[in-house]
């Protein structure tokens, strides 16, 4: 037989997807020690080899953006690749979160028939998911302690190396800054971005405080509460009218995203109906959207084990609940994107771009009769 032939060999279905390994590998620690095995043993081994396979796929796909993205010139082309396969990430994700309620069949006295037998095992020591967080960017000095020890120090020597390397190439975040920095319309011609943005915050204030303050069913004291509150450019529009503002909130932690990516992000999101324009958009509303799942997750998990447990102790000796609820809270990486939405400004007050850089941005071709 031709080598060109050897791939195509024929394989039964039974093989190839190495359903004895598969099948055969829930082994319930109950039925090795009990006359009468715990029926939802069963139950809770398989969702967490299936946590385990989806969480080695998001690896896979993460693994694939990261390499696209490691080059000075990101190929325009691999920006729809990367989004779809960051689309598959959050589908996933949405998966996790419904397996939650198929786990939740088993009722808390269910659980305790067995819960015996998983000490001191947990889901903390989830390598491939503590991989996840790393190369999506979870920064270590926002990391909650887990029992006061270092988060990897439930590793063998070799997965710690793993993490260590991980966290040297460079994250999604890590990446994705990098790619925005190199956005190149920020400046075009005499066409400064930021100096337009600022009129056009600066008017659409002043247009909010004339609709304030000639309200007629506002008090004098709701009024003044309301200007407050409405502020002017010198409030979180700071953030990226002054760098050295931007600079300041990065030292105190309220940002981590760089002030040129920062503005890269802003000037995306708002002219995001620019053609050009509109892949990167979708890419960091991925970005979000992972974002956002992975903290509904943590939330749902959380709720999970309060109803399995109450407020006893975990397995692997966390807090339980109190621990992964306040992930959910803290464990944030893509804030700064989120944040984008409190700079945003109405289509209707956006500086108009002028007509090169239109052409720039989009997709103009001539047609001869």
């Amino acid at each position: 037989m031709a080598d060109k032939d050897l791939k195509y060999t024929t394989v039964h279905y039974h093989s190839y997807l190495e359903l004895d390994k598969i099948l055969g590998a829930q082994k319930p620690r109950s039925a090795e020690q009990e006359e009468k095995p715990a029926h939802e043993e069963m139950l809770f081994i398989i969702i967490h080899q299936v946590y385990e396979l989806w969480f080695k796929q998001m690896k896979h796909e993460l693994d694939s953006v990261l390499d696209m993205f490691r080059h000075d010139n990101v190929d325009e082309r691999s920006i729809g690749t990367a989004t779809s396969r960051l689309e598959r990430i959050e589908e996933i994700m949405k998966l996790l979160i419904q397996q939650i309620n198929v786990l939740e069949t088993m009722t808390p006295l269910d659980f305790l028939d067995f819960r015996n037998y998983l000490f001191p095992a947990s889901g903390f020591q989830s390598f491939q998911f503590r991989m996840v967080e790393v190369m999506l960017g979870l920064e270590e000095k926002k990391r909650l302690t887990y029992n006061n020890h270092h988060y990897a120090s439930v590793f063998t020597k070799d997965q710690r190396g793993e993490l260590e390397e991980a966290t040297k190439a460079g994250s999604l975040f890590d990446v994705v800054e990098a790619w925005l920095e190199r956005t190149p319309f920020l400046q075009f011609g005499d066409f400064r971005f930021l100096e337009h943005y600022k009129k056009a915050v600066e008017n659409m204030i002043k247009k909010e405080q004339n609709a304030i303050n000639s309200s007629g069913y506002l008090t004098e004291e709701e009024k003044a509460g309301r200007l407050r509150m409405l502020g002017g450019t010198d409030t979180y529009f700071q953030s990226v009218l002054n760098k050295d503002v931007h600079k300041q909130m990065q030292e105190d932690g309220q940002l981590r995203l760089s002030y040129k990516a920062t503005v890269a992000a802003l000037l995306i999101n708002l002219y995001r109906d620019e053609p050009i324009l509109h892949g990167p958009f979708r890419l960091l509303m991925n970005l979000v959207d992972i974002d956002e799942l992975l903290t509904t997750w943590r939330y749902r998990h959380a709720q999970m084990v309060l109803r399995m447990l109450g407020r006893k102790i975990g397995t692997g000796g966390s807090s339980g609940h109190d621990y992964l609820h306040e992930t959910a809270v803290k464990h944030h990486i893509f804030t700064d994107l989120h944040n984008i939405s409190t700079l945003l400004i109405p289509r209707s007050e956006l500086p108009e771009l002028p007509k090169e850089l239109q052409l720039e941005l989009g997709f103009y071709f001539s047609q001869k009769g």
